[in-house]
């Protein structure tokens, strides 16, 4: 019996023993062979750990250090600690891992606690485990490949704390996170959902935004907003129980009402939007060109996190896009008002045919087979739509056909402002809104210029020693044509007769006094010099370009007025300054193309030539309407049957331009009082101006345009101006 008895007891020991012992084994055997990669997933190396593989959003920035957009798969961002409001730490520790700052990734005193009570108690997976989830593991298929996982996540979690600090973990953590709406990490989800950065996160804001990490779309503040209440308050309730909060303080705090200031991010969306559609096309063909060393593959603009800095200026940038539509909110209803009860298309209905053509719907409909009677009927047919209004869009009900003549009535702007001496686009607005025009018309775009193409002309008078007080007949000038053909433009107003000092003659766009001086030059000059100043549209050699006949973009427009305030030197316009990659190492550094296109005291005759356009000419509501009294110099364009409004205007250290028109030159203004230049796109240069002149962080100058410092060759006060040889078209005499 005493041996049955012993050999029992034996058994009991070693049963024991199993039981005990067994699963430490197990667990440290599973432990080695997981650390060594023999199951589960390959252990990432230190390589991996300083790296990580997420996408990282690319970043638009603008010259004053403001997120202009970014281009993204995920909306990703990552935040460096000290960006992170201590808010968002406290309440991050008081919910997922109150001890953070005394355990080395894994935390054996919440793990039992977590364990002994089912995981009621919470505690299970420290932060650091949490990171290591995030960044290296795919969801486990079963349970045994989830235990493998968390061990490999322990064993990840200790590497992580011995490579990093504590601070640097927790900002991986957040880094990492998804918020749902498209916002991965802290940075992105701070800006989505209040428009801010993580720094300045309160105490509520940040509560909310831990609080979603349990279940981001079930606590999504937008979609579930009771959910995300309760959920932010529990939040609330563990900082207050870990005395970050006062008892006092919860209670006022947990009793206020969610405030967002919610704005999904998206290319639609945002500041210069039509300027980053135009950049995203130019850095996907630079990232094709440029390998990226760490990956030995080109770069990628959506998950490489690279950051673009642009010279565009956020203030000037927010001034031009609310002087377009301030302005054009206005003219718009004018315009439909010009045109009510009658169809700018009437003598031209394939305008609303090539509309429909081109409309998503038909080229939807076309691709899936549909006959041109189905096409035809679905157009005409009513249907729930969004329309774009100045005053943002309208969900209204009406046929797709109906949209399409409505938003050919729609008037259209582009505006470019510049800095001459730099050749850095400060602000690019490329048309209304996004989300319903998406063509650029700043670089894109090409219209007819009008007038605003005479200063080119008039830039090959003053280099050849003209004064701006010389004197043409105000007569009719004709033109034999290849052709066989006559052809003498006619001035505006119908008035001829007198004589007018070229000044006069600009300042009133006087078409006979350009027809004088083409007649001197020819048309082959005259392309030239537009070429030295940086307009590469084509031209044809034609008499007519006096008057202002070719296509040329705001962009390049721009960029020759430029010249005149630059003392001659054109600088090819330029928007981004350099290109990191995600640790701030710099890729690439632009500087701008520079020219000699005409001498300095040419280009400063011609400010002198344009400034009479604002002191006494068809700019000079710039004066009196728009009170501006500093230094300007300018001209306004106006082509056939006012279908494009110009204006451009320079100042001593800032030129922009400006055109407005309709998508179709057939829909237009009637009159020349309604649709020209001055009233159309002249007013929106000046709200912007305005708006600068009135921002003392700007810091524009509001002094003279700086003169040579050479004495001029030519007289510029006209009373004491003398003309030599007549004005029958030799060479006037310089010497005065």
């Amino acid at each position: 019996h005493m041996l049955a008895a012993s050999g029992n007891k034996s058994r009991l020991v070693l049963f024991i023993w199993i039981v005990v012992l067994g699963p430490l084994f197990l667990l440290s055997g599973l432990m080695f062979f997981a650390y060594k990669g023999w199951v589960g997933e390959q252990l990432p190396s230190f390589e991996e750990l300083e790296n990580p593989k997420s996408a990282l959003a690319s970043e638009i920035i603008s010259s004053d250090q403001q997120l202009l957009g970014k281009y993204f798969i995920e909306n990703r961002t990552n935040a460096h600690y000290y960006e992170l409001s201590p808010n968002v730490i406290q309440a991050l520790k008081a919910t997922e891992d109150i001890r953070f700052e005394e355990h080395s990734g894994v935390d054996l005193r919440g793990l039992l606690r977590a364990v002994f009570r089912a995981g009621t108690a919470g505690g299970g997976s420290t932060i650091t485990q949490q990171l290591a989830k995030n960044l290296f593991h795919e969801k486990p298929g079963n349970k045994i490949e989830r235990v493998i996982q968390k061990i490999q996540e322990w064993i990840i979690a200790v590497r992580l704390e011995r490579r990093y600090t504590k601070e640097e973990i927790m900002a991986m953590y957040l880094n990492t996170v998804e918020f749902s709406s498209n916002a991965f990490g802290i940075k992105s989800a701070a800006r989505t959902y209040f428009g801010k950065g993580p720094d300045s996160l309160n105490v509520q804001e940040s509560a909310l935004l831990v609080g979603m990490l349990q279940a981001p779309t079930r606590y999504n503040p937008v979609r579930n907003p009771k959910n995300s209440f309760a959920r932010r308050n529990v939040v609330l309730g563990q900082m207050k129980k870990y005395d970050f909060l006062t008892e006092e303080a919860f209670d006022s705090i947990s009793a206020l009402p969610i405030r967002l200031n919610y704005h999904q991010e998206d290319h639609n969306f945002g500041l210069a939007t039509y300027f980053r559609e135009v950049m995203r096309e130019e850095l996907l063909k630079w990232c094709k060109e440029h390998i990226n060393n760490s990956t030995g593959k080109p770069y990628s603009l959506y998950t490489d996190g690279l950051r673009i800095y642009t010279t565009i200026d956020s203030r000037m940038q927010r001034y031009a896009e609310e002087a377009l539509r301030e302005h054009l909110t206005e003219k718009q209803k004018q315009f439909f008002e010009h045109w009510k009860g009658k169809e700018p298309w009437k003598e031209h209905p394939e305008v609303v045919t090539e509309g429909m053509k081109r409309s998503d719907r038909y080229i939807t409909m076309k691709a899936a087979g549909a006959s041109d009677k189905e096409i035809q009927k679905a157009f005409n047919k009513k249907t729930e739509m969004t329309i774009f209004s100045w005053k943002g869009p309208i969900d209204t009900v009406m046929t797709p056909l109906d949209s399409v003549k409505y938003h050919k009535k729609i008037l259209q702007g582009g505006f470019m402002a510049m800095e001459p001496q730099t050749g850095y686009v400060r602000a690019w607005v490329g048309g209304n809104d996004y989300r319903f025009f998406k063509y650029d018309h700043v670089k894109a775009g090409r219209r007819q210029v009008g007038s605003t193409f005479k200063p080119f002309l008039y830039t090959l008078a003053m280099q050849e020693g003209y004064s701006p007080c010389y004197k043409v007949p105000n007569a009719r000038v004709y033109f034999d044509l290849p052709t066989g053909e006559t052809w003498s433009p006619e001035n505006a107003d119908a008035k001829y007769g007198g004589m007018l000092t070229l000044k006069e003659g600009l300042a009133e766009s006087v078409n006979c006094v350009s027809a004088y001086l083409m007649k001197q030059f020819g048309p082959q000059a005259m392309i030239e010099i537009c070429r030295k100043m940086g307009i590469s549209a084509p031209i044809d050699a034609v008499p007519a370009i006096c008057l202002g006949t070719p296509d040329v973009s705001v962009y390049e427009m721009v960029g020759a007025y430029c010249s005149f305030a630059n003392k001659g030197v054109w600088t090819e316009p330029t928007y981004i300054t350099r290109i990191e990659d995600k640790n701030g190492n710099i890729l690439q550094e632009f500087v701008p193309r520079k020219v000699e296109a005409i001498n300095e005291e040419t280009a400063y005759l011609m400010l002198n030539l344009m400034q009479g356009v604002v002191q006494f000419g068809t700019g000079a509501r710039l004066r009196g309407q728009y009170k501006l009294p500093y230094p300007i110099a300018g001209k306004t364009g106006t082509t056939q049957n006012q279908s494009d409004g110009w204006f451009m205007g320079i100042t001593p250290d800032l030129a922009a331009g400006c055109w407005v028109g309709c998508e179709d030159r057939i829909v237009h203004f009637r009159t020349l009082e309604l649709g020209q230049g001055a009233r159309t796109a002249m007013p929106i240069w000046a709200l912007f101006m305005q708006k600068v002149y009135a921002d003392a962080n700007i810091k524009i100058s509001k002094g003279e345009f700086e003169a040579p410092k050479e004495k001029l060759s030519v007289e510029l006060n006209c009373d004491r101006y003398v003309q030599q040889g007549g004005s029958s078209g030799e060479n006037p005499d310089k010497d005065f």
